[in-house]
């Protein structure tokens, strides 16, 4: 019995999931409009993770750098290697690699914090003085994450390829100017556009999961340490699901 009961527990959620999403665009998406805290959150959010995606994204092409030469000098075509790794960033591994820390960091983060609220009866208090908690706590969060993960996206995609141009004058001496023709003359409008369109979609799921697993949180310090925790877990699987789907569709489309 116990798997029929985790695969209705898992189907019950996506379901409850799908209609906390159908309410963020049906009450969330409408006027009044709270300015002042999508600013503070897409802050919050966005400028506060810069740190750490600069940080992983400079490893990450330094280190894909470190680990690709040998084998490329093997076949005798390290004159490539700009080349690989501007469309293996660029295309894939910058994208989901930043979701994922995203998803640790911000999942997390608004799982604990409106678990805490919620275990408090701060969300009640603010029902109760008039003011949607939804609108307020929810479409706040969930706006931000969409909008500021592309962004970080972007910025940790530099600063990869950054990382990689250093790796690769750790043996060799390659001019800067040589190395970027080469990575952006690699590129392709079907390399960049599906992989920046979908760190929308990375951000979107994020922010549903990270608050749906917060506002529902069970009562009690352990409750909001399982919302927290769950709320990184099935993220992390939702990226790798929808990097699934992109990669199909923009087959279908000829966009590979």
């Amino acid at each position: 019995m116990a798997p029929f009961s985790q695969t209705k527990k898992f189907l019950d959620d996506t379901g409850s999931i799908s209609r906390f999403a159908g309410h963020f665009f049906s009450i969330g998406i409408k006027p009044r409009y709270e300015i002042k805290e999508l600013l503070a959150q897409c802050y919050i959010i966005g400028y506060k993770s810069l740190p750490l995606i600069g940080l992983t994204g400079f490893i990450m092409g330094l280190v894909l750098t470190m680990q690709l030469r040998p084998s490329l000098i093997i076949y005798g075509v390290e004159s490539k290697l700009p080349v690989m790794i501007g469309i293996a960033i660029v295309r894939e591994i910058g994208p989901v690699i930043t979701a994922l820390i995203f998803a640790g960091k911000i999942g997390s983060s608004i799982g604990a914090e409106l678990g805490s609220m919620k275990v408090t009866e701060q969300i009640d208090a603010m029902e109760v003085s008039g003011t949607n908690p939804f609108k307020y706590l929810v479409a706040t969060r969930i706006l931000a994450a969409t909008l500021m993960l592309p962004v970080l996206t972007l910025l940790g995609d530099a600063i990869s390829l950054f990382g990689a141009y250093l790796g690769v004058n750790i043996h060799t001496v390659t001019n800067y100017h040589l190395f970027f023709t080469q990575v952006f003359q690699s590129l392709s409008f079907g390399d960049v556009l599906p992989a920046f369109i979908k760190t929308f979609f990375f951000g979107f799921a994020v922010g549903v999961i990270g608050c749906y697993k917060g506002y529902f949180s069970s009562k009690g310090t352990r409750g909001v340490g399982n919302s927290a925790n769950s709320a990184v877990v099935l993220a992390s699987v939702m990226i790798f699901v929808i990097d699934l789907l992109a990669v199909q569709i923009t087959d279908v489309l000829g966009l590979n």
